[in-house]
């Protein structure tokens, strides 16, 4: 008798091997060493300390909870003040942005208008071509056109600026100032009074407009305008924003900066090992992973109100609130996306370990699938596909392969910055896939009972199924 004229043994084999996998997985979750009999010390009590270690692992999961959310930020930061491509890829937008644009060129007409005085200058160029012996006439004439020409002097000096500011040029020096001063950063935290930007006492914060105004004379000056020659060099910072909050949190970013590095890792810490001291682990899995996604809703819940709070507590004279919200987003996107990429894995963490765990409606779920594969590679063999006894290695070899395949998944979201809802994403698919298909390349070792051979006729000692 074979295989191929008789279909109800392989409908046999299919069945007593999915049952045979459900029982072998049942009997793994329920039976351990403290449930059997000790050798002359009677049975073991399988609740003993059982309250001690789940609130040990309770306590655990719910601090590295709590560190989750503060880690998050510390990270950041880290990533803010130490990695000079990420602080420009951060803040090099904002030369593009038409907000910014503007209120550039407003303060800096404002300062070339207080430095230079152009109605003063205008007046006198037409005094001296009177004093050259103009009729009475062309005097008055020449006395009308002094404001006319400085309100025009002036628009022409808006205009170049404004073209300035919105060009590729602007942008690009931008970017090298920003690439070439980024050590500013740390030195305004330190409140260096050198520093390209200034946080003063009240909280106000600054960028210093000479470099622009020196970019701008320039231009002035290629235009014809000599006047711009007599703009000095100005040291002179716009206020950008305000908040009483600012001091202290130069004092704390030397620990921010420091926790960045290591903070993650000791939440991180903590919950693996309140999962690893729990009486049952996947249950505590699924409860670490949701703790963990709180934490992460709080982080983004947080970015969501600051910006309110933020925008709110500008005053409109220091900065336009459309300037605001941009700076404000400019500054957050990344940490916000990795609050919502955080967020994203522990509700995957979740739903895997909930249905990896022996839960009732787990446990059949997973039986429907393997049922699913096993018929799918049942079918596959009537038509001779098969993948012999590479499938029955990769069957003997399971667990080692799901266990490789989940570290190497836990690495690249450890590990590959910036952590992002895609990387996420696709990572959890190509491991989906992965698993799918081991799952159906694997060939279990099915014994035929009544001859001690499996299905391809190799003796076999000890038969799957009894």
């Amino acid at each position: 008798m074979t295989r191929e004229n008789n279909p109800d043994l392989l409908d046999t084999i299919a069945r007593l091997t999915g049952e045979n996998e459900a029982l072998r997985l049942a009997l793994g979750t329920k039976v351990g060493p403290s449930m059997l009999p000790a050798r002359g010390k009677g049975v073991a009590h399988p609740h003993q300390r059982s309250w001690g270690w789940t609130l040990l692992a309770t306590a655990l999961i719910v601090i590295g909870a709590l560190l989750a959310p503060v880690a998050t930020v510390a990270s950041w930061a880290k990533v803010q003040l130490t990695n000079t491509e990420s602080f420009v890829a951060t803040y090099a937008p904002l030369a593009n942005d038409p907000s910014v644009q503007a209120y550039v060129a407003d303060q800096a007409v404002n300062v070339i208008q207080q430095n230079v005085d152009i109605p003063a200058l205008t007046s006198d160029v037409f005094d001296g071509i009177t004093a050259l012996g103009t009729g009475p006439a062309a005097t008055r004439a020449l006395e009308a056109l002094k404001a006319p020409a400085a309100q025009g002097i002036v628009s022409l000096v808006r205009s170049t600026v404004g073209t300035f500011v919105e060009s590729d040029a602007f942008a690009q020096v931008w970017r090298e100032a920003l690439r070439l001063s980024h050590s500013q950063l740390i030195a305004t935290l330190q409140n260096d009074p050198q520093a390209a930007m200034a946080v003063g006492s009240d909280g106000s914060v600054g960028i210093q407009l000479g470099p622009i105004i020196e970019r701008v004379k320039v231009v002035l000056l290629e235009r014809g305008l000599t006047f711009a020659a007599q703009i000095p060099a100005i040291d002179r910072t716009i206020t950008v924003s305000q908040n009483s909050s600012l001091p202290t949190l130069q004092l704390f970013y030397g620990l921010a900066l420091a926790a960045g590095a290591w903070l993650p890792w000791i939440a991180l810490l903590f919950l693996g090992a309140g999962v690893a001291v729990a009486r049952r682990k996947s249950l505590a899995l699924v409860w670490a992973a949701v703790a963990l996604g709180l934490g992460m809703v709080v982080v983004v819940a947080g970015i969501a109100i600051g910006r309110i709070v933020f925008i709110g507590s500008v005053s409109p004279s220091l900065i336009p609130s459309g300037m605001a919200r941009t700076i404000f987003d400019a500054v957050t996107t990344a940490m916000s996306s990795t609050g919502l990429a955080v967020l994203l894995l522990a509700i995957v963490v979740a739903i895997t370990a909930w249905a990896a765990g022996p839960f009732p409606v787990a446990s059949r779920l997973r039986s429907f699938f393997q049922a699913g594969t096993t018929r799918l590679r049942q079918t596959a063999e009537q038509h001779g596909i098969t993948t012999g006894r590479t499938g029955h290695w990769f069957y003997a070899q399971r667990t080692l392969i799901r266990a490789a395949i989940a570290v190497i998944a836990a690495a690249v979201v450890l590990f590959v910055r910036p952590l992002t809802t895609g990387l996420i994403v696709w990572t959890l698919v190509i491991s989906v896939v992965v698993l799918a298909i081991v799952e159906l390349v694997q060939r279990p070792v099915a014994l035929v009972p009544w001859t001690g051979q499996d299905v391809d006729g190799h003796a076999r000692a000890v038969p799957a199924v009894d």
